[in-house]
């Protein structure tokens, strides 16, 4: 009974703040409809600079190639190798293409040419992605065979048939909606009633620590799974994706998320003196959680150090059931690992939130 009461009081905090309730709702539009737009690792819009020295046929239709792309942006042709330096020198231009005089002699010939690709290396995966995608086009337009061998190859993918990245992205970015919510919210909850001075009024009280603690958390747990369907309402209302999987599956893991990032904020809010306080602390972790998760990078790319890092992160763990159910479809033994690991997880923090609050400080 005691309970119900707590909980109705926290309900009435939440509806009493009007940037509370406009953040609940406001923030999840703005991810879902901004982010998946921003937050694209596809690498387009590559500037390249031409140097046509041979001015013939073949060399024409490489530039018309490159032209007609999706993942260049054509700035012309140039007079010179140095012309068109000066444009990666001020950060006008990505690439530069050196036809070679003698480049439809060699072809016809047998030979094959020496085409010069400079790219600006400052941003190394742009420059390394436009040297490949050029690379292709060149050697596609020296060899006459290779249109015709592609056409004998079939490429079958999985899962994200249409290689569309956005696909990847949405489950990560509502992983990322359940972590901030649930994680900075509670996190100045009792450190605001702190500077208010109302929680004495609860700690005077004979209500125990887990009784206060649990009442604290659960309106944060029904925000999540909230938040997690108005999330898949927008991705298939905007972008036409549905989860693959089992709903149940998202909403289990989404529970033991929220509660996890939940006991953690309430854990710096317990230790916490002031708002700015708790929000420096937590900010702190939400970035190391976010950078170590894989959500925008693959964690087998990461140096082994922070491999090892990683084994303790439970946001890694709930990125990687998220992508596994929404787009993959697994079943559930497909995520026990992750579902094993964010129990333990929830256990020790919940704990330690118990523990960590004093009513006599």
């Amino acid at each position: 009974m005691i309970i119900k009461y707590l909980l109705r009081k926290e309900i009435l905090q939440i509806k009493r703040n009007p940037f509370l309730l406009r953040l609940i709702f406001i923030f999840p539009i703005i991810i879902m409809c901004i982010m998946p737009w921003v937050a694209n690792m596809e690498v387009k819009n590559i500037v390249v600079n031409i140097v046509d020295n041979d001015h013939s046929t073949t060399s024409s239709q490489l530039v018309h190639r490159i032209e007609a792309s999706n993942y260049f942006i054509f700035n012309g042709q140039k007079s010179s190798y140095n012309e068109a330096l000066k444009d990666i020198e001020k950060s006008k231009a990505d690439l530069v293409l050196v036809i070679p005089k003698d480049y439809e002699e060699n072809i016809v010939n047998g030979k094959i040419p020496q085409v010069l690709i400079a790219a600006n290396a400052v941003n190394g995966t742009k420059g390394a992605m436009g040297t490949a995608y050029i690379t292709q086009i060149v050697t596609a337009n020296i060899n006459s065979d290779l249109t015709a061998l592609t056409s004998k190859m079939s490429v079958f993918y999985l899962h994200n048939r249409s290689l569309n990245y956005k696909l990847y992205m949405i489950p990560a970015l509502m992983a990322l909606l359940v972590m901030m919510l649930c994680g900075f919210l509670p996190a100045l909850n009792i450190v605001s009633e702190k500077e208010v001075g109302t929680i004495e009024q609860i700690n005077v009280t004979p209500v125990k620590k887990w009784t206060f603690i649990l009442a604290k958390l659960m309106p944060y747990w029904m925000i999540a799974i909230i938040v997690m369907m108005f999330c898949f309402f927008l991705a298939w209302a905007i972008y036409g994706i549905t989860c693959q999987g089992n709903i149940l599956y998202v909403v289990f893991t989404t529970l033991l998320m929220s509660l996890f990032f939940s006991s953690v904020g309430l854990i710096i809010s317990n230790y916490s003196h002031t708002m700015q306080q708790a929000i420096f602390v937590m900010w702190f972790l939400v970035v190391c959680m976010i950078l170590l998760s894989g959500l925008f990078t693959p964690v087998r790319s990461m140096p082994q150090w922070a491999q090892q890092i990683d084994f303790f992160n439970p946001m890694a763990y709930y990125v990687n059931s998220l992508r596994t159910i929404f787009i993959r479809g697994g079943a559930f033994v497909s995520i026990i690992r992750e579902v094993c690991v964010l129990s333990v997880s929830v256990l020790v923090t919940g704990c330690w939130a118990v523990l960590s609050y004093k009513k006599n400080s």
